[in-house]
């Protein structure tokens, strides 16, 4: 009876190993198809005007390319999205969350301090929280927050300025109440800082 039980577990093991690389492989197909040309093969972006996806956490993947399909979240991704299913949305959401993430070289290490300083303490004067408390210390976020951790300045800063517009068209609520109260030198040495962590 064990003996049967054991194989049972195993026989099911093999199946969702088996549906996990087939699923992984039509995302790779997708990706060839239409995500390499901005995100890349790796998901580490063509430009810094995209953002690395490339250890990004799945849920928060999920979520944004669902929003995206709905057209919830606006932007040039709603007609990349617009055919996705369910499953595809979250085989590629597994797919570049399984790559390794990279950081940026940080050339300006003074203007970064700054962002680390805002980043991890925030700025009491004006009502700024500190980004740590809820994207983590090390900038890697959680199942529902995006990583910030090596992303690029340029998209950190294209994002904070969207979401102080309410350009941004998702999870806007509690980020305006922050990005409207950040000064444009706090925004940029914070998006250069988060682009150097791991």
């Amino acid at each position: 009876m064990n003996k049967m039980i054991a194989c049972l577990i195993f026989a099911s093991s093999l199946v969702a190993i088996e549906a996990t690389a087939a699923d992984l492989t039509r995302a790779r197909e997708i990706v060839e198809e239409k995500c390499h040309l901005c995100h890349g093969t790796d998901g580490e972006a063509s430009s810094v005007i995209y953002p690395r996806l490339a250890g990004q956490h799945k849920e928060y993947m999920v979520k944004q390319l669902t929003n995206f399909r709905s057209g919830e979240r606006r932007g040039t991704m709603n007609a990349l999205a617009a055919d996705l299913t369910d499953d595809e949305i979250t085989a590629l959401a597994e797919y570049f969350n399984q790559k390794p993430a990279l950081k940026h070289r940080i050339h300006d290490e003074e203007f970064a301090a700054v962002g680390k300083y805002i980043f991890h303490q925030g700025n009491k004067f004006s009502g700024v929280a500190a980004c740590a408390s809820c994207h983590g210390e090390g900038g890697v976020g959680t199942q529902t927050l995006p990583r910030l951790a090596g992303q690029h300045k340029r998209y950190v800063s294209a994002q904070l300025e969207d979401f102080n517009s309410r350009k941004r068209t998702n999870d806007n609520a509690i980020m305006h109440s922050i990005a409207s109260k950040l000064t444009e030198l706090e925004r940029e040495s914070v998006a250069l800082y988060v682009s150097g962590l791991e």
